[in-house]
């Protein structure tokens, strides 16, 4: 397993991080201790949660996940982790938090609550990596900074990242952070796939000049790039099997990662894989890493036997007639996801 770097900070991590999002919903807790001890064995030491999973969001199991990985986290030692979770953004805006009643937002009350929060639940005094989940772009940047630092100072986190942040928020953020001289993000958090490549757009060149790493997550697509949804398919206990016969916001995401040019796109990736003789699951995983500007792919299971072609995955670089091919795909069927 290589090691990367987390933006400009000290820390270094494993290239592939072990997403939570499904624990406690779709994943039951014995099968969490399952997963994590595996990932931990194969040298994985980063683990991503947040405060409001797991997934689907909904008030009843809220704050389950940091829960499970917080008694799974009692099982090794606390310096071998480096633990990242998340505080909720607004509820006022495309998504509601279930965290605090739904009134979740980006000042110095919420942020200070929700780290000790999910310290309480994690069963630990800090956090290695502290991310916003989502932006609040009306709200001063200057305040969120500040109290973030606050918690750097007082050493409940070692470092601040992002998520789902745009270019323009980024840049926001790290400007407060220099005028302020307090700590700044050193990761950003967005969705990067074969099937979603709008981080290359413009992030992509944020994080290069200003040294910060992408933590990708959903380097499956959801799932999508396993092939599991081709052919109209709509596999049992799959997330988007049952988003897509919700409504609202799950059933509008459905659409976005299931869609016709998205299993167009797969199914010329799955022929790649074939023709390259791997696991289109173990192909998709090395192209996330295979990247400058990232730092670690987070990768997610809901049970034990969808490890083992993501660990394939740790090691292996794509020879360059196989980046070429798929290349190609993303340039004859733009924006899949939109």
């Amino acid at each position: 397993m290589q090691s990367r770097r987390l933006g400009k900070s000290a820390i270094h991590v494993s290239d592939i991080c072990m997403g939570t999002m499904t624990f406690g919903s779709q994943t039951d807790e014995a099968d969490a201790f399952r997963i994590l001890d595996r990932c931990f064995d194969e040298g994985i030491n980063f683990y991503d949660t947040a405060e409001g999973y797991p997934v689907p969001p909904d008030v009843k199991w809220v704050g389950r996940t940091e829960e499970i990985v917080g008694r799974w986290l009692k099982t090794k030692p606390r310096d071998a982790i480096i633990l990242a979770t998340k505080v909720s953004g607004p509820s006022h805006v495309w998504f509601k938090s279930p965290c605090r009643s739904g009134m979740t937002a980006l000042d110095r009350k919420n942020i200070l609550q929700a780290v000790d929060d999910s310290l309480t639940r994690l069963q630990t005094d800090y956090v290695d990596l502290y991310q916003t989940h989502w932006p609040d772009h009306d709200a001063p940047y200057d305040e969120m900074m500040d109290a973030l630092d606050d918690l750097v100072q007082m050493g409940k986190v070692r470092i601040l990242g992002c998520s789902n942040e745009t270019s323009w928020g980024l840049m926001k953020s790290i400007a407060a952070s220099e005028r302020l001289g307090v700590a700044r993000y050193h990761t950003i958090q967005n969705n990067f796939s074969l099937n979603n490549r709008r981080f290359e757009d413009e992030l992509a060149q944020v994080c290069r000049q200003e040294g910060v790493s992408l933590i990708p997550y959903s380097p499956l697509a959801g799932g999508v790039l396993s092939g599991k949804y081709q052919g109209g398919a709509a596999p049992e206990g799959a997330r988007f099997s049952r988003y897509l016969a919700m409504e609202g916001r799950q059933a509008a995401m459905g659409r976005r990662f299931v869609n016709e040019k998205s299993l167009a796109a797969t199914d010329r990736y799955l022929t790649i894989a074939a023709d390259a003789g791997l696991h289109p699951v173990t192909m998709a995983t090395a192209w996330s890493k295979q990247h400058e500007f990232v730092a670690s792919t987070i990768v997610g299971v809901s049970a034990y036997d969808q490890l083992q072609p993501i660990l394939d995955a740790a090691d292996l670089v794509l020879p360059d007639e196989v980046m070429k091919a798929l290349y190609k795909v993303s340039k004859d069927i733009l924006y899949p996801m939109g």
